[in-house]
């Protein structure tokens, strides 16, 4: 099985909708109320929505497909599209989702290598990220990659309000 990762463009809109939402409802439906996720899912992953991020010069997905089937996605932003003023040497990589019957077979590896790279191809001295303070596995990918507990900030999922550590890399140039 090889894996590939292309840039998305508009013509991606209703597949990374599908994906969006797939892989949200897979993460966190177990940990949420169904209003909650309701709420938050439709807010987040709406077409306009989604299209007005793709069209965000500061923001950019990459899909990660297995054997031609998308497997999962990566949302990185610069800039002021950065949901915390993190300053213009830094790269938040806002999501990182893989779909759980593609889980487990390096893709996620595959999708930080990727916004790392592209930091360091731009001159980015931090790469950032939130995750759910009670995702212990996503924790541990990203403390093995060199990520570091920097902060905290609130992250609402619907009107339950729940805490994200931030997590930082800074990258060493050479």
């Amino acid at each position: 099985m090889t894996a590939t990762i292309r840039k998305c463009t508009l013509e991606d809109l209703s597949v990374l909708q599908d994906v969006s939402i797939e892989t949200y409802r897979e993460t966190f439906e177990p940990h949420n109320s169904a209003e909650n996720m309701k709420a938050y899912v439709d807010k987040a992953f709406n077409l306009g929505q989604l299209q007005k991020e793709l069209s965000n010069p500061s923001s950019e997905f990459y899909f990660i497909e297995m054997d031609s089937e998308v497997a999962g996605y990566l949302k990185m932003n610069v800039d002021e599209a950065q949901s915390e003023p993190m300053g213009n040497d830094s790269l938040e990589v806002e999501r990182i989702y893989i779909r759980n019957k593609f889980q487990k077979k390096g893709l996620g590896q595959h999708l930080i290598d990727k916004a790392i790279g592209i930091a360091r191809d731009r001159g980015k001295r931090k790469v950032w990220l939130g995750v759910w303070e009670n995702n212990g596995n996503a924790i541990a990918f990203y403390r093995k990659n060199g990520f570091e507990r920097t902060g905290a900030h609130s992250f609402y999922m619907g009107d339950d309000e729940q805490l994200d550590f931030i997590l930082t890399k800074t990258l060493a140039f050479e």
